[in-house]
């Protein structure tokens, strides 16, 4: 299927007549004809009734409209996008981000400005499953994601770039004895309660931290579900024996008194921090951040 297909398809539709839309079109008729056959070739449908009188859509003509549209709409803010930026002028790069990044962000978005001052880069966080359907449907430009996560629309139609792997750290009660170890074994914590988020907020993290209690030999006691990490921070902090888990990008960055972040000991647990774009995706801009994230590796 072809961008030009669809104008003339829509072009045709427009107005119900094959010369008048080469008219508007600025090529032969028969172009437009031939053109139109081959996409309802390709289609396996026949999106209008024509008869020497009259031109028509179909049912499925009439459906297959609204989404040719919304085909040459995007092709037209992609072209205006490139005009911006081609012109100097100020755009705009949407990157949805998660919680945890620390420093890594930081220098990512500093050099990402030097490198392209006039475009302001919009950060959105929200919840993973609706962080990737807003790549798919192109509401983001590009997303970090935290472990595998399932593709919003089941195959395909995003590419994952692995970044780096993130250390997870234990929290405890800082008045505990494990926290005053350098590090903590995940058998150890058997007897404390474990805090995590629902599973459908991020079965990433949540698959990991319990396979990982799985092959250290037990099933970890469940805690409340956590709402949000400050609140669990707080619960933890209060002194009742329980842990969870904190990106160490986000423990580094904490100043919370009553609570202690101790690593794991070895083989420990990590998360791979992966780019998300849409398949078949391509422009400077995510060839420049792709570029800057290169420098973040290490």
């Amino acid at each position: 299927m072809e961008l030009r297909q669809l104008r003339y398809f829509v072009t045709v539709a427009e107005e119900l007549h094959f010369g008048r839309a080469a008219e508007r079109l600025v090529i032969g008729q028969p172009a437009v004809s031939q053109q139109i056959r081959r996409l309802e070739r390709e289609l396996k449908v026949v999106l209008f009734d024509r008869n020497p009188r009259t031109v028509r859509l179909t049912a499925a003509g009439e459906a297959f409209l609204p989404a040719a549209r919304a085909v040459l709409a995007a092709e037209d803010a992609a072209r205006a996008v490139a005009a911006e930026l081609a012109d100097g002028r100020v755009g705009v790069f949407r990157l949805g981000t998660v919680t945890g990044l620390g420093e890594r962000l930081e220098r990512v978005l500093d050099a990402f400005g030097q490198r392209a001052p006039d475009v302001r880069v919009e950060l959105v966080a929200v919840p993973v499953r609706e962080r990737l359907a807003r790549l798919a449907d192109g509401r983001l430009d590009a997303a970090f994601v935290r472990g595998a996560a399932p593709d919003p629309r089941g195959g395909g139609e995003l590419r994952h770039h692995r970044l780096w792997d993130e250390e997870l750290v234990a929290a405890v009660p800082a008045r505990h004895p494990l926290a005053e170890r350098p590090a903590v074994g995940l058998a150890e914590l058997a007897g404390l309660p474990l805090r995590l988020t629902e599973r459908r907020n991020h079965p990433a993290l949540v698959d990991l931290v319990l396979r990982g209690c799985r092959d250290a030999g037990f099933e970890p006691v469940p805690g409340p579900t956590t709402h949000n990490l400050q609140d669990t921070l707080a619960a933890i902090g209060s002194g009742t024996p329980m842990w969870t888990v904190v990106y160490d990008g986000n423990a580094r960055r904490m100043r919370v008194p009553r609570v202690a972040f101790v690593p794991f000991a070895d083989p420990g647990l990590r998360l791979p921090v992966e780019l998300a774009l849409r398949d078949g995706a391509s422009s400077p801009l995510l060839d420049l951040l792709l570029d800057t994230l290169g420098d973040q590796r290490s």
